[in-house]
């Protein structure tokens, strides 16, 4: 009897600029060989859920491998999970990524998903399948969340493999399915950008970040060599030109990184990834200016705080301070590399007087950090909670009366989503005036200066938005800044962002 085959899907995430769909690529690359499987795609297809059926229909399918991240691709996951379930009771449900694992609770708790992958799937995935074709037992798999008995259950977490002992990922597969220049889209630093993984995990246990429940500070990478070579694949096959590492952090290794980054040299593409600043503060000047020679020319780190005390409450690990992150960003602008500075705002403060204190506190401190490199990049979120359990921060939070949904399909609604945004916290402790007093601000920001990743903005344009701001940036008047949203809109301005330029 052969085998029954997967589906691995990708819901949609975005409106336009696709990315490669690594997570269920990587998936694919594991079971290659193993397992007939095909990749939907959410963000490529008209009619995603049709394309699914239309599998599930031949009767030979028996699994639906759904990768889930927090936000946009919940309104895609949740609804054909659940029609999968009513329409074909037989099919196995599997869920990873970020949501499944850190709402597991409430995912099983649904009816209409079996299993959750608790981190990476390269040895999981097959594992469960294995088991699943053959009836045998899957309670000693590592890595799995499921019900048993109606309780949780929740294996111990595999080790990180060596990243350079996994298989290739099958991009002629993909190819074969979508095309992969459809997913090499045009951003400031080229006109077909890859979307590229070079490691899993972060060393790092910040009490505000999803991937800490996850790889608990563990993290592991491809070597400079492997990561060169499938660039270099992509480069000369599909005519990539420039490159968006998506890694949690790239630049844990300087070794590692400055080995890549001769490597890339010759190739001439430009390329933006994720670091912390106290990690590459370290870095000697020689390294820094040959990333730069490199063709990097944007590196996003998490500031989060210009407050000493709201970064020790975040636990942000390492020797992060105020005074670093200014100079950090004044030390970049010497390697003509831009820092992309993401500050967290909303954090909880004790008082709501205190906590709107706080931002007027962190709304001057970014001011200062335009003074130091007015260059900078500044994204601002509000401040979500994740599910890190035991830490002071998510304690704090839960004592405020804060609560995630009890329901899964309660995140389908408009306030939840925006949550997973980091648009609307739903917290307890910050009133709409605060809410508004960020947006406002960050309105004006990015009118006086104008995102650099926007490659759509023309000069003039620019010139336009920084005369109708600055007045109120200058005086600190950011109330109601309609005018500056009108030119926004009516010229589609995109905000900086840590993925999609």
């Amino acid at each position: 009897m052969s085998k029954q085959k997967v589906i691995l899907f990708n819901p949609k995430s975005c409106d336009y600029n696709y990315r490669i769909p690594n997570s269920i690529l990587s998936i694919a690359a594991v079971i290659e060989g193993r397992y007939d499987y095909v990749m939907v795609d959410g963000n490529l297809e008209k009619d995603p859920y049709q394309v699914i059926a239309s599998y599930l229909e031949s009767g030979e399918f028996g699994y639906f491998g759904c990768t889930v991240m927090p936000g946009p691709q919940l309104k895609q996951a949740i609804p054909f999970s659940k029609q999968i379930r009513n329409t074909f009771p037989g099919v196995r449900i599997i869920w990873g990524g970020y949501f499944a694992t850190n709402q597991h609770k409430v995912v099983l708790d649904s009816g209409y998903v079996d299993f959750v992958i608790n981190g990476p799937g390269d040895l999981a995935f097959p594992s469960l399948l294995d088991a699943l074709e053959s009836g045998s037992s899957y309670h000693a798999i590592n890595s799995l969340i499921y019900l048993r008995d109606g309780k949780i259950v929740k294996t111990p977490k595999d080790e990180l493999l060596d990243q350079d002992t996994l298989p290739p990922l099958p991009y002629k597969q993909l190819d074969s399915f979508y095309s992969i220049p459809r997913y090499l889209g045009k951003t400031f630093m080229g006109r077909r950008t890859i979307a590229y993984h070079s490691s899993v995990g972060c060393p790092f246990k910040c009490a505000f970040c999803a991937v800490v429940p996850i790889y608990e500070a563990r993290w592991k990478g491809k070597s400079a060599e492997h990561i060169y070579r499938d660039i270099k694949y992509l480069k000369e096959n599909y005519a990539a030109d420039a490159i968006e590492f998506h890694d949690n952090n790239f630049f844990v290794s300087e070794q590692r990184t400055v080995e890549f980054a001769r490597l890339i040299e010759k190739e001439n593409m430009r390329w933006w990834g994720e670091a912390r600043i106290d990690t590459m503060d370290k870095y000697s000047d020689e390294s820094l200016a040959q990333l730069r020679k490199s063709g990097c020319v944007m590196i996003f780190f998490g500031a989060e705080s210009g407050n000493d005390e709201v970064l020790k409450q975040m636990d942000k690990g390492g020797k992060q301070s105020r005074e670093q992150i200014l100079s950090f960003a004044a030390r970049l602008k010497r390697f003509d590399i831009i820092p992309e500075y993401s500050f967290v705002l909303g954090t909880p403060a004790g008082t709501q007087q205190k906590a709107d204190e706080q931002i007027d506190q962190e709304i001057e401190f970014i001011k200062e950090v335009k003074k130091v490199n007015p260059h900078t990049e500044i994204i601002i979120y509000i401040f979500s909670p994740v599910p890190t359990e035991g830490s002071d921060l998510y304690n704090e939070v839960v004592k405020r009366g804060f609560r995630f949904p009890e329901q899964l399909d309660d995140w389908l609604s408009p306030q939840w989503n925006n949550f997973d945004l980091r648009k609307n916290p739903l917290t307890p402790w910050l009133t709409p005036q605060m809410i508004d007093k960020i947006r406002n601000f960050e309105t004006v920001l990015n009118g006086y200066y104008p995102t650099l990743s926007d490659h759509k903005l023309t000069p003039a344009k620019r010139s336009i938005l920084r005369l109708a701001s600055s007045a109120r940036y200058k005086t600190g008047f950011y109330h109601k800044p309609l005018e500056i949203k009108v030119l926004h809109r009516l010229w589609k301005y995109r905000q900086p962002e840590t993925e999609g330029f």
